[in-house]
């Protein structure tokens, strides 16, 4: 999930900006006469034939012919900036009673408002419309959405590749990049805006693109980011504690997740039963569901479940190399044997997720064997989750930025060397979840021998008295459960990284966790250039270790 505020409003610098390339090269234009009935405002007679041919929140990124939505945020409304979108060629605006009070008030508009109540719960349908995104008369790619608190982003990622496997032209809207069939588009948010979601299905069916897979987050529903998206197999990981800042319980962060698996949202589920969570909505979901069980031998005894009970079932998982081979197991005694690359139990998981969501989606088990056996689709390199950075010793950065998260990812590199420590530097983000900081220490602590503790993105808190939460997790731990283990508090990050270098021995793992494929760290409103795969490198080069090969390290 990526550490990004939602933008309140799309004047936000943070927010997607059409102008990047999201958009198609051509849109059939759509009255305002038209965009007025379906959300039930009457528009002016001489107005209701104004030619619409975009749609934006942000008044910096609109284009000529677009129908600009002015929304409230969180010190400015969007109407402030009507002027500068229409200058840019706004040919009307939308907004709600406030902005329109403020439009009337302070400028001179020379174009058609329409007001409505709550504006941001119209602009995925509009969306839909204006870029005839999904619509039943022009085919477009097979839509693959993936939520879960982990696993979205390599779980996306695998998809893309079998699927690419399989002689698919495909397309990718997740934390680190979207791809269209063109060159990558940096990605600063997990799913981007839904003026920005539609225009870029409806750019990859231009493009001919045959199906896209999607990070889904519960910020993405929450906030109204894939309104108007109808997914042809949503997927779900799994569900531990993250994000209360914005859901308050994990009753609430369930119900926002469990919205994706309704009707008006999909067309069918596939549903990780591994955990309680996942049990309860294979059981509410009313889409027709496929359940798949993956837990490994060793998985937490709490984690009741009946593998017989599921679709599909990982059996006999085997470690191969840094990854490991499996089986697939369906109901009806079809078998697959899969294979991936990357570490850890999780990803077995993730990968085998990956899969059932193709054969879901229609994908014949047989053309499926083949492209696994002559392609090795899930060992592709997920820039940020579980990359190599060296082999001796193992060092790896991992976006693991939650307890779950990073327990999988410390048990995931941990060594069967008998001499072998795990170092690991991690922090907590400011301005998020507080409740996981001491847990996230006491799981370090566990199962680490040397634990630093570091910065991740403080934002405007205090970076000591983050640190000083994560701390009290270790040392509490640490004193009550009588581990041994080494505790660090060493900052700021870089510093951090090469102290985990400097203490390293060739046959030790070291982890660096939290941040990923993230190339700055906010501190107090300011970006500071910051890749820990850089540091990670530069520091094993300082020291005489060897770094395996950089394919592309600036995701």
């Amino acid at each position: 999930m990526s550490h990004h505020h939602d933008p309140g409003t799309a004047d936000a610098p943070d927010g997607q900006a059409s102008k990047s390339g999201f958009r198609p090269t051509a849109v059939a234009a759509v009255e305002l006469g038209v965009i007025g009935r379906s959300v039930g405002v009457a528009v002016p007679g001489a107005s209701e034939s104004v030619q619409v041919t975009g749609i934006s929140l942000n008044s910096r990124s609109v284009e000529r012919g677009d129908l600009y939505v002015a929304l409230p945020g969180a010190s400015r409304h969007g109407a402030d900036f009507a002027s500068t979108a229409i200058g840019s060629g706004a040919v009307a605006v939308l907004t709600d009673d406030a902005g329109a009070k403020l439009l009337a008030l302070g400028h001179d508009i020379a174009v058609p408002v329409l007001v409505v109540a709550e504006p941001r719960s119209v602009v995925g349908r509009l969306s839909r419309l204006i870029y005839r995104s999904q619509d039943a008369d022009l085919p477009g790619p097979a839509m693959f959405g993936v939520t879960g608190t982990n696993g979205k982003t390599t779980t996306t990622y695998f998809i893309n590749a079998m699927l690419q496997a399989l002689g698919k032209k495909t397309g990718l809207i997740g934390t680190i990049e979207i791809l269209a069939g063109g060159d990558p588009i940096p990605s600063l948010l997990t799913t981007p805006e839904s003026t920005d979601v539609h225009a870029l299905l409806a750019l990859m069916r231009e493009r001919g693109l045959d199906a896209a897979s999607m990070e889904v987050s519960s910020h993405a529903v929450s906030f109204r980011r894939v309104d108007g998206v109808v997914f042809d197999v949503v997927g779900f990981t799994n569900l531990t504690q993250d994000h209360l800042d914005l859901h308050g319980t994990m009753e609430d962060y369930y119900r926002t997740k469990a919205e994706l698996f309704t009707a008006g949202r999909a067309r069918a589920a596939v549903v990780t039963v591994d955990d309680e969570w996942g049990r309860r909505l294979a059981a509410e979901t009313g889409l027709p569901v496929t359940t798949l069980a993956t837990l490994q031998p060793g998985s937490p005894p709490d984690a009741e479940k009946d593998p017989a009970a599921a679709d599909w079932t990982v059996t006999a998982p085997k470690a191969r190399g840094l990854g490991t081979e499996f089986t697939l197991r369906g109901r009806d005694g079809t078998e697959l044997r899969v294979h991936t690359g990357l570490p850890g139990a999780f990803n077995v998981s993730n990968a085998a997720l990956a899969l059932t969501m193709v054969l879901a989606g229609g994908a014949d088990p047989a053309e499926v064997q083949a492209a696994l056996d002559a392609k090795d689709p899930f060992t592709v390199a997920v820039p940020g989750r579980m990359q190599l950075v060296s082999a001796r010793p193992a060092a790896v950065v991992d976006f693991a930025h939650n307890t779950d998260a990073l327990a999988r990812a410390l048990e995931a590199v941990r060594s069967p060397e008998p001499a072998s420590r795990v170092i690991v530097v991690f922090g907590a983000t400011g301005q998020r979840d507080q409740g996981k900081r001491p847990a996230m220490g006491a799981t370090a602590a566990r199962l680490a021998d040397v634990v630093i503790v570091s910065d991740d993105d403080p934002h405007d808190e205090d970076a000591a008295a983050i640190r000083a939460e994560v701390l009290v997790g270790a040392t509490d731990a640490k004193e009550a459960e009588q581990l041994d283990c080494k505790i660090m508090e060493v900052f700021p990050r870089d510093a951090a990284i090469r102290e985990a270098v400097n203490l390293a021995a060739p046959e030790d793992t070291i982890l660096i966790a939290g941040r990923g494929h993230e190339v700055w760290q906010e501190v107090k409103g300011v970006n500071l250039a910051l890749d820990d795969r850089v540091e990670l490198r530069n520091a094993l080069t300082a020291r005489g270790f060897t770094v395996l090969q950089d394919d592309g390290i600036e995701s």
